[in-house]
């Protein structure tokens, strides 16, 4: 019997043909998964390749580390410090990935900045690169000329020479300014000079000791007070002495309290240079009572030894004895004249406004000084942490000395447009009136309701007022010759 092909009886054709399934939705997801499995094999790298390729990322940052100390001494202190902080942490990276992949990196790969040796320091090399000496690198690392630097070094190498260090006064002196201009850590301070953070630290106290022992003739208010008289007398303040204020150094911690700080009292003449510095005030107390605790307030009230010159006389037959200007917080004293409060200026008399703006002119020389005195030592624009609250009075006395010697030498400002910045305002004195302290800020503020005085920006009388200086320098030099 004859059958068709689709006959059931043809045993062959059935085993071709398979019935037509589609896959399912757990199929689909494995066959997916295993594709993208195979694709990140293929194009991810293998442990072997990400070993050699941080190998070469190692042997380039070390590189780098030998280029920098072939350069540095043609860099600013602050481009080399950047870059030295870039390396590091691009060595500490490396140094993860190394140890994430537990391989040890090759011994070709160097994590610390090679300037280890003494014999070949930073300050070696720039030494031995400088002998012109008017190389402006000099003003960039240590704010000073090299000649100013060498006849520091001459009046501070008798204290210096024998030093239990065992540094030379040339390196001791450098190590020192270093970290004062830029607020180094002794440990970044000690690499550039070839030894370890401990010995910088004891050259910095050292060098710090040496200054304040040796320049303290630098404040002048008791050796030239006539110079004195002659600045402030360019902004119509005759017989004035000096403009007394406070400044704030912040403290990290809370051994001074909350926002607690250090204070400063200082008297300034009208170059801006420090004629008396008292330091190391804890906010906590009251600028009457830290005035009244002072080596200044004990010269003039005590022992009279100061403020005692000449009478002056006014343009109207009036009398004013030597005085000095204060801010609001202070008492009003014979010697010492504060501005006019009243609850609101309109309330001010002429007399009253004319004196309390060449007043205010006059104050404006004490922030100043001290912006000058952070601008040129960045280590005063950094907070202290509260274990440096015994040494910090002695640096910053140390700061304003030499900021005195640097004035002397004619050296240029950082940053003569240096904007002021204002602390927070002290508040206002509210003890007793001085009766006499009153009559002599009346008498001053009459006269000058009837000068005109010198309109202009604050400060263009400090250039007006500069004196020889070869002649005073000789002078200065005269005494601490040892």
């Amino acid at each position: 019997m004859a059958t068709d092909g689709n006959s059931p009886g043809d045993n062959s054709s059935a085993k071709k043909r398979k019935p037509h399934t589609r896959p399912t939705i757990t199929a689909r997801r494995k066959k997916k998964n295993n594709q993208q499995r195979e694709e990140e094999t293929q194009f991810s790298p293998q442990p072997k390749n990400l070993t050699q390729l941080l190998t070469l990322v190692s042997n380039a940052t070390s590189k780098a580390y030998s280029f920098l100390k072939e350069n540095d001494i043609n860099l600013l202190p602050s481009q080399t410090r950047s870059l030295e902080s870039l390396l590091s942490s691009s060595s500490l990276s490396l140094s993860k990935l190394f140890s994430l992949l537990r391989t040890p990196p090759k011994p070709t790969s160097k994590s610390k900045p090679p300037y280890l040796s003494p014999s070949s320091s930073w300050f070696q090399r720039f030494l031995n690169s400088s002998s012109d000496n008017y190389d402006q690198r000099w003003v960039d690392c240590f704010r000073m000329s090299k000649a100013s630097f060498t006849l520091l070094l001459r009046n501070l190498w008798p204290c210096l020479k024998n030093s239990p260090s065992g540094v030379s006064p040339n390196d001791m002196l450098a190590c020192a300014l270093f970290r004062l201009s830029h607020g180094l850590s002794f440990k970044e301070v000690g690499r550039r000079f070839g030894i370890d953070s401990e010995t910088a630290c004891r050259v910095f106290y050292e060098v710090i000791k040496s200054v304040n022992d040796n320049l303290g003739h630098l404040f002048e208010f008791r050796n030239n007070l006539n110079r004195v008289i002659v600045g402030f007398g360019w902004i119509s303040l005759p017989n004035c002495c000096g403009a007394l204020g406070i400044h704030r150094f912040s403290i990290d911690g809370e051994l001074l309290g909350e926002n607690g700080s250090l204070l400063v009292q200082a008297l300034v003449d009208s170059e801006g240079r420090f004629l008396d510095v008292s330091a190391g005030w804890p906010s906590s107390m009251k600028p009457e009572m830290i005035l009244r605790q002072t080596k200044l307030f004990a010269s003039v009230e005590e022992s009279k030894e100061l403020l005692d010159g000449p009478m002056y006389k006014l343009g109207d037959g009036n009398l004013i004895p030597q005085y000095i200007l204060g801010d609001s917080c202070f008492p009003l004293l014979p010697w010492l004249l504060t501005p006019f409060t009243r609850a609101s200026e309109d309330n001010f008399s002429s007399s009253e406004q004319a004196y309390n703006s060449v007043h205010s002119r006059g104050m404006e020389l004490v922030p100043m000084a001290f912006d000058r005195v952070r601008a040129r030592w960045q280590l005063f624009s950094k907070r202290w942490t509260e274990e440096c609250i015994e040494t910090l009075p002695f640096v910053i006395v140390a700061g304003c000395l030499l900021h005195n010697f640097l004035i002397m030498c004619s050296e240029p400002f950082p940053d003569e447009n240096v904007g002021f910045r204002r602390d927070q305002e002290l508040p206002a004195y509210e003890g007793e009136v001085n009766e006499s302290g009153q009559r002599v800020r009346d008498v001053l503020a009459l006269n000058l309701s009837r000068v005109s005085p010198i309109e202009s920006s604050p400060f263009t009388f400090v250039c007006m007022c500069r004196v020889e200086v070869l002649t005073h320098n000789s002078r200065i030099l005269g005494r601490v010759h040892i």
